[in-house]
């Protein structure tokens, strides 16, 4: 069994890591930490986990007494956590802030599409962002060829969940419902973490992004539009990109056009490639909570532990 232990338990990452986790066939979980919650029943904040979850908030977090931490604070607090605290030789760690995303302080960029090897001999692993995930899944089959030579424009739309659960003036529910609105166009954080991964599958490109993140009227579920210039067919395309995918179980290459709900309450990665006059569209729809977070953050424990990438991931969309 893998004892595991998680910091920032109250948040909503947390929540659906726990929601895993608690199913999970080779996990113990040995404490969740929360500062604002500490001896209260972690029920009462994931009341979703009733009947499934006894344990309590703690405001201790023991790090001997387990194999792997989750760090699911805030953006920030994760290098601050290894300021104030002593990291056992031993232990593991998988960190869904942005904090080592740049593969600082020895952490291994946690994208199994691109790093599998890696991440399988890691010993502290770099979730990535949820943009950065679609975007990114979006992409590589023509970085790993080699076919990223000219501008990449890239439109997405995100759940209101990827904004974390304490509400502001854009998340909550009277704003955001029957809504839709465009964020920090050209300057998102995961633009770097982006251009990281293309760079290294795809040395020396000079392609550039352009991504307009845009706020939508649905809780969970990132979709992800990508155009760029591209000779393939649609069928050399959809072949290039099943053939990069054909070892990925939750990455999959639709032959029909996408749509959010094939995706929702899954760890799946949902893609389609079409090309028209020169140009090749590809959209990629995930949770943005599961293959966007939590999820991958679960496929990244089990390949660091030996384990099936679909070990406790087996799981059906929302599809109604």
């Amino acid at each position: 069994m893998i004892n595991v232990g998680i910091i920032g338990g109250a948040g909503y990452t947390a929540g659906e890591l726990l929601r895993l986790l608690v199913n999970h066939p080779a996990v113990n979980i040995r404490w969740i930490h929360s500062t604002s919650n500490a001896g209260e029943p972690v029920t009462s904040v994931h009341t979703g986990l009733d009947g499934e979850c006894p344990l309590v908030f703690s405001d201790t977090h023991p790090l001997d007494d387990i194999d792997l931490l989750f760090l699911c604070s805030a953006h920030g607090h994760s290098a601050r956590f290894w300021e104030e605290n002593t990291r056992p030789d031993e232990l593991k760690v998988i960190d869904l802030a942005q904090d080592f995303r740049d593969e600082s302080n020895g952490y291994v960029y946690g994208l199994p599409e691109a790093n599998l090897t890696r991440i399988a001999g890691a010993r502290s692993v770099a979730n990535p962002g949820c943009f950065a995930t679609a975007i990114q899944l979006s992409l590589l089959p023509l970085a790993a060829a080699g076919l990223l030579s000219d501008d990449i424009n890239v439109t997405a739309l995100t759940g209101s969940t990827g904004a974390g659960v304490k509400p502001g003036a854009t998340t909550h529910f009277s704003w955001r419902n029957d809504n839709i609105s465009v964020y920090k166009p050209f300057t998102h954080q995961h633009i770097k973490e982006i251009g990281m991964t293309l760079s290294q599958l795809q040395p020396g490109n000079d392609a550039r992004i352009t991504f307009i993140p845009v706020r939508g009227d649905f809780p969970r579920g990132i979709f992800a539009i990508t155009t760029l210039r591209s000779e393939l067919s649609t069928e050399e395309a959809a072949a290039l990109y099943r053939d990069y995918y054909k070892d990925a179980p939750f990455t999959v290459v639709s032959e029909s056009p996408i749509h959010l709900k094939q995706v929702v309450n899954t760890n799946k990665a949902i893609l389609n490639v079409q090309a028209h006059d020169g140009m090749l569209l590809i959209t990629c729809a995930e949770d943005n909570l599961l293959k966007g977070a939590s999820g991958q953050a679960v496929q990244n424990m089990n390949i660091m532990f030996g384990l099936d990438q679909r070990t406790g991931l087996r799981l059906k969309p929302s599809a109604f």
